[in-house]
């Protein structure tokens, strides 16, 4: 039973990016606003079973490392290990580094930035009743053995499948596989559940199922593949009805601006935020702010930071929506939607930025679930939602000392939507003050460049 045990994650990032084609090591490569290994630590940082982690570095490479855990604040990196010309020798500087403690270690690739939480938590679950533990899928496709470019056999694909990572063991089963490993003067390793299997056969090896996107990033294809992945990945936002007391005390004394703020979710985010002491200022169409006009964002900014000396947060909820085929709609309101839904939030983000970036502050937009495909009577809509994931990826980017998220929720039951839809039955849609408070809480995480998903 390894149930005591502290969990120690080993992510390996000693490889050099020789078949990805680029100068720098793909592990620090970036994607979706991010080094990939980046993405990869979040992941076991924020796991609350992980215990420690440890990198296992290129030797060159290892000031990047280190720069990236100071930048990141990564309270559980622990170690910063050097790798070697092989990938079992990373294998090994870990297992050297902790033979001196009973523990497991969970090991995992640096460039495999999708894994969640659900997968690692298998794996340390499983470590309780055996001493192996590997991650793969079921293979979808067949597959043939092949011998001068002849067919030799085609396995039984029931039984195939993909190895991913991570892989986990009992530090003693893993230390013994390879000085066993060592002594055998033909040794070759691929990963560390080959070396359990061949140099202690009689160790059973559980396996944890994965995920498709659990994808390892090796070729150029891989880079728009993963990118496109994280794109529709998304987190999911903490809402009810409430605030918690912890938020709403944070809350207190904050200056926060919605644009669109006169009604829907707006109002509610400015209604929660006054009942917790902050100082919240709406503008809207409705008091001659327009959003899609550069002078007006800049003059109603101003305006707040004149009078409180500083603004903590902005928000713009600013939309609208008209459901009609393309051949249909007019470019009178082709023009409208795109200048509010999009250039609007392109105007209050930049606009926002001298702001927030001297209040190290958070900036709020809206996607919607349409942005992931275009919908039939949806075209202009989904297109200017799609184009505010990929403005706030890339500002995440551009900005590091302002997190910049969009709330992604799901049929909500605000004015655009009864105009657009009619009556609808109230258990089918969200309550805006849900929305609102989902909003709020991602205002004060410390995520950015994310799809926050609010749910029924």
């Amino acid at each position: 039973m390894n149930s005591m045990k502290k969990n120690i994650a080993i992510i390996l990032a000693g490889g050099k990016g020789v078949r990805l084609g680029e100068q720098r090591p793909k592990q620090l490569l970036k994607i979706a606003g991010r080094k990939v290994i980046e993405h990869t630590l979040e992941v076991f940082e924020t796991h609350p079973e992980i215990d420690e982690v440890a990198v296992v570095s290129n030797p060159d490479h290892i000031s990047d490392i280190e720069e990236i855990a100071k930048l990141n604040s990564f309270t559980k990196l622990k170690k910063i290990l050097n790798g070697g010309a092989e990938r079992y020798d990373s294998s090994l500087s870990a297992i050297n580094a902790y033979s001196d403690q009973d523990v497991n270690l969970i090991f995992h690739d640096a460039v495999r930035p999708l894994v969640n939480h659900r997968i690692i938590s298998d794996c340390i679950t499983a470590l309780q009743t055996y001493n192996a533990v590997d991650v793969a899928i079921k293979t979808t496709d067949t597959i043939i053995q092949v011998q001068d470019n002849l067919i030799n056999e085609i396995p039984n694909r029931d039984f195939l499948y993909n190895g991913q990572t991570p892989q986990a063991f009992a530090i003693g089963t893993i230390k013994r596989a390879y000085e066993l490993a060592l002594q055998d003067p033909n040794f070759r390793a691929t990963d560390d559940c080959g070396v359990v299997k061949k140099y202690i056969p009689e160790e059973k090896i559980y396996v944890v199922h994965g995920e498709q996107f659990n994808m390892k990033l090796t070729y150029k294809e891989d880079v728009f593949l993963i990118d496109k992945l994280f794109q529709l990945k998304s987190s999911l936002g903490t809402g009810g009805s409430s605030l918690s007391e912890g938020i709403q005390s944070t809350l207190k004394n904050k200056v926060l601006v919605v644009f669109g703020g006169s009604y829907g979710i707006g109002k509610e985010i400015l209604d929660l935020s006054a009942q917790a002491g902050a100082k919240g200022y709406s503008f809207s169409r409705s008091n001659d702010v327009d959003v899609s006009s550069a002078e007006q964002v800049a003059a109603a900014l101003k305006g707040v930071y004149d009078k409180e000396g500083r603004i903590d947060f902005v928000v713009n909820t600013a939309a609208v929506l008209d459901k009609q085929s393309l051949t249909n709609i007019s470019y009178e309101d082709i023009i409208k939607s795109i200048n509010i839904n999009y250039l609007g939030s392109v105007i209050v983000a930049k606009e926002s930025f001298k702001y927030l970036n001297e209040s190290k502050g958070a900036v709020l937009l809206y996607t919607s679930s349409s942005y992931t495909r275009g919908r039939s009577l949806y075209s202009i809509y989904s297109s200017t939602k799609a184009a505010i994931v990929n403005l706030v990826q890339a500002l995440c980017e551009e900005w590091p000392d302002v997190r910049i998220n969009c709330i992604n929720p799901e049929r909500t039951k605000t004015p655009m939507r009864v105009k657009n839809f009619g009556n609808e039955a109230d258990d089918s849609l969200l309550k805006p003050e849900v929305v609102a408070v989902a909003s709020i809480n991602t205002l004060f995480s410390d995520k950015s460049g994310q799809v926050i998903d609010v749910k029924l």
